[in-house]
């Protein structure tokens, strides 16, 4: 296929920086589909390591002013953003739905999670303040502050253009930063409706920056100089390369990774809770989400009739163009599709049964949209790729255990954490398991644990790289430095030179 270029009529999505659009010195162009059609409806311009040079050179610049602009004032802008955003939400949802695909109503619960992160970033003062220790030796105070770091670089995925960014974007700037945001090509609208809405809430030119691109750009925020931290979240071995250049480079980082995040269904769980919450969380956002549920481990003695239930609730949900209505609307591209599909083969050959075949399932769309529909897997061997490789589409596999001890093993020897649940009205047994389980985020008889914007986001062991997880007070922490500053003022009657080595007294 010959690159596209821009003499075919659709319009083409420039860069954001320094608070305007501008098209860079890269003539390369990505295709942005609306997946629900299939087609092509816009291009996006691809940067070079040029163009992020130059916003890199706008950011810093402007972090010089931002960087001493005063508390009250950061917040002031975070305020009228918040504002301005719910406001204004559903153009945002009309975007997600138009380039990711996700029906509107997911669109809008996306928007409302990332606008939690941003209402934390407004209350921000009360987390910057530092501490005093008065006369820890003779006329001799310590204090510590919180500084920003400066220009700051964001990686975000495409399951989810406007919260992924809102995560972090908020805190960076309400902290004194100023940011390069390099969104997924696939989707990148969000990313500039974001910026534009920031620069009418009154955020100076040039403290928020959205760079689209490709592998180019991503390596030359990498390795950039003048870029103080990465904030990626994406697929885990993408997750790793991120954390693993960035801190060669010098810089600090937290890189979210991948999941295989599994249910565990214990004999005395409510079985109609379970079936709707594993079609709520396997099938949402078509299952492209980084805690989608997307193993059910199920007791022997319920499996049967918890199947049945979760295929029933199955039967009901109607596929198609997010703005018709639907459950469920298509991946984001073609080729994600198909290779989604091809786990169905995979999950036969290797002995599951194939309980709901999503593949050419009717859907309210059209035909060339990038359909693939809720598919049930039982008896899935956990040999089987179908049960080690991170999906990242609406596919969910039950996998059947004796009881919890080999519940809790399955889960613990694979090599994500991010997210993990049990289904109980056994106290005892989920006191044990949010203790036993090896995963950062932990659910009990809640499928999706995602905390709230005052805790922070993020998993265990391949789930994530860095020491810091997303917003929360591990945001405020990453994205600020903390300086030790000790003082004495001195009276008249101070006692004159003395050279020896200074001590507590």
């Amino acid at each position: 296929m010959n690159p596209p270029t821009d003499t075919d009529n659709l319009p083409v999505l420039d860069h954001y920086v320094d608070g305007g659009l501008t098209s860079g010195s890269s003539e390369r162009l990505g295709d942005v589909f609306d997946p629900a059609r299939g087609v092509v409806q816009r291009h996006v311009r691809l940067a070079s390591a040029a163009d992020v040079e130059a916003a890199v050179a706008v950011a810093k610049k402007a972090f010089s002013s931002w960087g001493q602009v005063s508390v009250a004032k950061r917040q002031a802008v975070m305020f009228s953003f918040r504002e301005l955003l719910a406001a204004r939400q559903g153009e945002l949802a009309e975007i997600l739905t138009s380039e990711h695909g996700k029906v509107l109503s997911d669109a809008a619960g996306e928007i409302a999670r990332g606008l939690e992160v941003v209402e934390f970033a407004c209350a921000l003062p009360h987390l910057l303040k530092g501490s005093v220790s008065e006369n820890v030796s003779t006329d001799v105070d310590v204090f510590s502050v919180k500084q920003p770091l400066g220009v700051v670089g964001v990686i975000s995925p495409f399951n989810f253009p406007a919260m992924v960014p809102m995560w972090f974007f908020p805190i960076a700037i309400a902290t004194g930063n100023c940011v390069i945001l390099k969104p997924s090509e696939k989707d990148p609208s969000a990313a500039n409706w974001m910026a534009e809405l920031m620069t009418e809430a009154g955020l100076p030119p040039g403290v928020f920056n959205v760079v689209h691109g490709d592998k180019e750009a991503v390596d030359a925020i990498l390795t950039h100089p003048d870029i103080a931290s990465i904030s990626f979240v994406g697929s885990t071995p993408i997750a790793q390369y991120v954390y693993e250049t960035g801190t060669a480079h010098g810089k600090r980082v937290q890189a979210l990774g991948g999941a295989k995040n599994h249910m565990l269904v214990l004999p005395d769980a409510d079985l109609d809770l379970v079936a709707d919450s594993a079609v709520n969380a396997g099938f949402g956002s078509a299952g492209e989400r980084c805690m989608a549920v997307s193993v059910v481990l199920a007791v022997d003695s319920v499996a049967d009739p918890l199947i049945e239930k979760i295929r029933e609730r199955m039967s009901t949900l109607k596929i198609g163009d997010g703005r018709r209505g639907c459950d469920m609307g298509p991946l984001i591209t073609r080729d994600h599709r198909d290779k989604v599909a091809s786990y169905v083969d995979v999950a036969a050959a290797d002995g599951a049964t194939v309980v709901v075949d999503g593949r050419g399932d009717e859907v309210d769309g059209e035909p060339d949209g990038f359909w693939m529909g809720p598919t049930l897997l039982d008896k899935v061997p956990t040999t089987s790729t179908v049960y080690t490789d991170e999906i990242f589409g609406p596919v969910l596999s039950v996998v059947r255990v004796s009881g919890y001890p080999e519940g809790i093993e399955l889960i613990n020897s694979g090599p994500y954490g991010n997210g993990s649940a049990i289904f109980t009205n056994d106290g005892g047994a989920a006191r044990r398991f949010q203790r036993e389980v090896e995963a950062g985020m932990v659910g009990i008889n809640v499928p999706i644990p995602v905390p709230v914007a005052y805790h922070s986001f993020g998993g265990w062991k391949a789930s994530l790289f860095g020491d810091a997880k997303a917003y929360g007070p591990h945001g405020v922490d990453f994205f600020t430095r903390e300086k030790a500053v000790t003082q004495r003022w001195l009276d008249p009657s101070h006692g004159g030179l003395n050279l020896g080595f200074p001590q507590h007294t």
